[in-house]
């Protein structure tokens, strides 16, 4: 539960507070009221910083953009790439409910429009066309946002729980009816060291190899 906490209200506070509240109980659950109650202020206090419910959950956007790394500068534009990845993947596991909403808004803060600047400039620095720039953003994107949504939703990733998961699945499953499921599931997802979040690697990898040999 985000922390009450004495002092001036700012619309800073607004908004870390809304973000750590949706970290609890998800977007759709987030409203006004609930959101006084967990930074201990009357709702209308609200409206004096942020005007309404949509341009808090811009600012919520903006907040997560702001913790993504951006793609160094000093690096190749491929491990610059992957290091945007890797903490985007990273953050937006802390805020699963934020992947729908990051490409949304129509009034985005500064932080989003510095953070795409900041990867369009990385591909064009690498000698990237235009048409390629687009191409490039937009398959990365689709996948890491792709990604967050798939393994925030799975009732399990893998270690033990994955494992008692699978299992239970395999003794239930009609072997005969089902051959290539059974298979996968017995022969690899319940073979030890088996994680879904290695997969991440593999396709963002996979991606950069296309666009490597597409920008030549």
């Amino acid at each position: 539960m985000p922390t009450k906490t004495d002092g001036r209200l700012t619309a800073e506070r607004v908004i870390e507070g809304a973000v750590a509240l949706a970290d609890e109980i998800g977007i759709d659950a987030l409203t006004i009221r609930k959101l006084a109650d967990a930074i201990d202020v009357k709702p209308m206090t609200i409206y004096y910083h942020v005007p309404n419910k949509e341009a808090i959950i811009d600012g919520m956007v903006d907040y997560v953009f702001a913790q993504i790394e951006l793609p160094p500068e000093d690096l190749d534009w491929r491990s610059a790439i992957l290091v945007r990845a890797r903490s985007m993947r990273e953050v937006l596991a802390r805020h699963p409910w934020a992947s729908p909403l990051m490409e949304s808004r129509t009034n985005p803060g500064m932080a989003t429009l510095g953070h795409h600047d900041a990867v369009l400039g990385c591909f064009r620095r690498a000698g990237f066309s235009l048409e390629l720039t687009g191409h490039a953003y937009a398959v990365i994107d689709a996948f890491l946002y792709g990604f967050a949504l798939q393994e925030a939703s799975l009732p399990a990733t893998g270690g033990e729980d994955m494992a008692e998961l699978a299992g239970t699945m395999a003794e239930q499953m009609p072997t005969d009816m089902l051959p290539h499921l059974a298979e996968f599931t017995v022969d690899h997802v319940l073979q030890p060291g088996w994680d879904f979040g290695n997969e991440f690697e593999f396709g963002i990898n996979l991606i950069l190899d296309g666009l490597e040999a597409a920008v030549g």
